[in-house]
């Protein structure tokens, strides 16, 4: 495995739990909560912050919808 799929694996692997804590916290409330955070971090001009609480909102949006497989690939 390549440096890059390595680091991809790693990323995917950093949202999947991250998804699962905030799923865990706060249930139905996750998305909600997560997109909180990300408007957080895009008013304090965190752009690297922004772009993984976003991954993050894909993901659990991807989990409500019954599809987490079709962006395994795209996360990143």
């Amino acid at each position: 495995m390549s440096e890059l799929e390595e680091a991809e694996k790693q990323v995917h692997e950093m949202v999947v739990q991250a998804a699962a804590t905030l799923t865990q916290q706060y249930g139905e409330d996750a998305e909600v909560i997560a997109t909180m955070r990300a408007a957080e971090f895009a008013a304090a001009g965190d752009v690297d912050g922004l772009k993984a609480w976003d991954m993050i909102i894909e993901y659990l949006i991807a989990l409500r919808e019954g599809r987490p497989d079709d962006i395994a690939g795209s996360i990143n």
